[in-house]
């Protein structure tokens, strides 16, 4: 699973609609780069350097996967689009746009196109003064300061006038409304990967399998018809402990819990794995356990055909996971989709990511994003 990078970026516009400018750039960099998931104030600012019109200025955090030098080529592609040019060794100048990128995770990289934290951030009054509406625990890497500490000793004197209150783009999609939401897939389909990604964004609890953990799953793929039935009994208990515990501290109303599987999952790999006499055992003991777990206000099922899951399995590079046969694929999506027509009370959403890489493609993330706000909708 990979994992997330925090960027912070600091916005400003002294030319044309000021406020326009950075309301359009932070939608640019939400579509194309990562994803907003913290909004400063904007406020008004002298212009810092050089004589001319005062700026609008902001500062957003972003979460992504991207690395850092590929964030600094679609930024600077974000301002071109925005009728920003850079021109090299002119100096301080008035502009419709101007980003910068102020800090990634605790990286500290100098080089010749790149140098983070930005080298003039503690400075500078309208970089540390939105960046204090973000709330981050984030400490100077290199100076051991906190951004409220910078600002304090901070050599600027700027007044920074509050200008008005800007929109997250991610207000758009009320996740809120729901207090748990399964996501769910083949294996490969990227679902810890993409229910990790969204419990992060939306600040929302994440419930993972721990799959890791159980003994029996490398055995299981050395010899099946061994192994199934303590792994699949033992996958139930597990789970069933897991969402016991995690959905029993659910304050309905107030908090919402994604998690990256569903207790009954249990049963459609059971009915594909078990023999008849092991599966009436299982079924029994299943049918017990799933009337105290709750449902998921939500079940989002990420599709993919199973030559894309064979390349998913492949690139994640589990040993154990290598030799499974595209048939065993075609027999899982089949068990999921025959559990879901089944389900007529469930509340299910299916998304085709056949296509897609939600991981790489920024547009990728917000088309599942918008399939689940239409769903909210409807």
């Amino acid at each position: 699973m990979k994992t997330q990078h925090q960027v912070v970026l600091s916005l400003g516009s002294n030319q044309g609609n000021r406020s326009e400018n950075i309301e359009n750039c932070m939608q640019l960099l939400h579509q194309d780069v990562g994803t907003i998931v913290k909004v400063s104030k904007l406020y008004e600012t002298p212009a810092w350097g050089f004589e001319s019109d005062a700026f609008y200025n902001c500062a957003i955090l972003m979460n992504t996967f991207k690395e850092a030098d590929e964030i600094l080529a679609q930024i600077l592609a974000v301002e071109n689009k925005l009728g920003r040019i850079r021109v090299e060794n002119q100096g301080y100048q008035s502009r419709s746009i101007d980003i910068d990128l102020i800090s990634y995770d605790e990286l500290i990289l100098d080089t010749e196109k790149l140098q983070i934290p930005h080298p003039l951030m503690q400075n500078r009054k309208f970089v540390l003064m939105p960046m204090l509406d973000l709330n981050l625990y984030w400490m100077h890497p290199i100076l051991n300061k906190s951004i409220a500490e910078l600002a304090e000793i901070s050599p600027d004197q700027s007044v920074c006038t509050f200008v008005q209150k800007l929109e997250n783009p991610l207000n758009e999609i009320p996740l809120e409304q729901f207090n748990y939401i399964a996501f769910e897939g083949n294996i490969g389909a990227g679902k810890t990967t993409l229910a990790s990604k969204i419990a992060e964004d939306f600040n929302a609890k994440k419930v993972l399998e721990r799959f890791a953990d159980n003994p029996f799953l490398p055995k299981f793929y050395e010899d099946q018809k061994r192994y199934a039935f303590p792994l699949e009994v033992s996958f139930l208990i597990d789970r069933q402990k897991q969402l016991v515990a995690d959905l029993g501290k659910i304050d309905f109303g107030e908090e919402c819990i994604i998690a990256d599987y569903d207790i009954f999952k249990s049963l459609i790999f059971a009915k594909i794995t078990l023999k008849e006499q092991e599966y009436k055992l299982y079924k029994t003991l299943f049918d017990l356990i799933h009337k105290e777990i709750s449902k998921p206000d939500l079940y989002v099922y990420l599709y993919q055909n199973p030559e894309r899951l064979l390349q998913n399995i492949k690139k994640r590079g589990r040993s154990y996971e290598q030799k499974i046969p595209i048939a065993y694929l075609d027999k899982i999506n089949n068990g999921y989709l025959d559990y879901i027509k089944s389900q007529t009370e469930l509340n299910v959403l299916i998304i085709d990511v056949s296509d897609r890489d939600f991981v790489k493609n920024q547009k990728d993330y917000l088309y599942i994003l918008n399939e689940i706000r239409e769903k909210i909708r409807k």
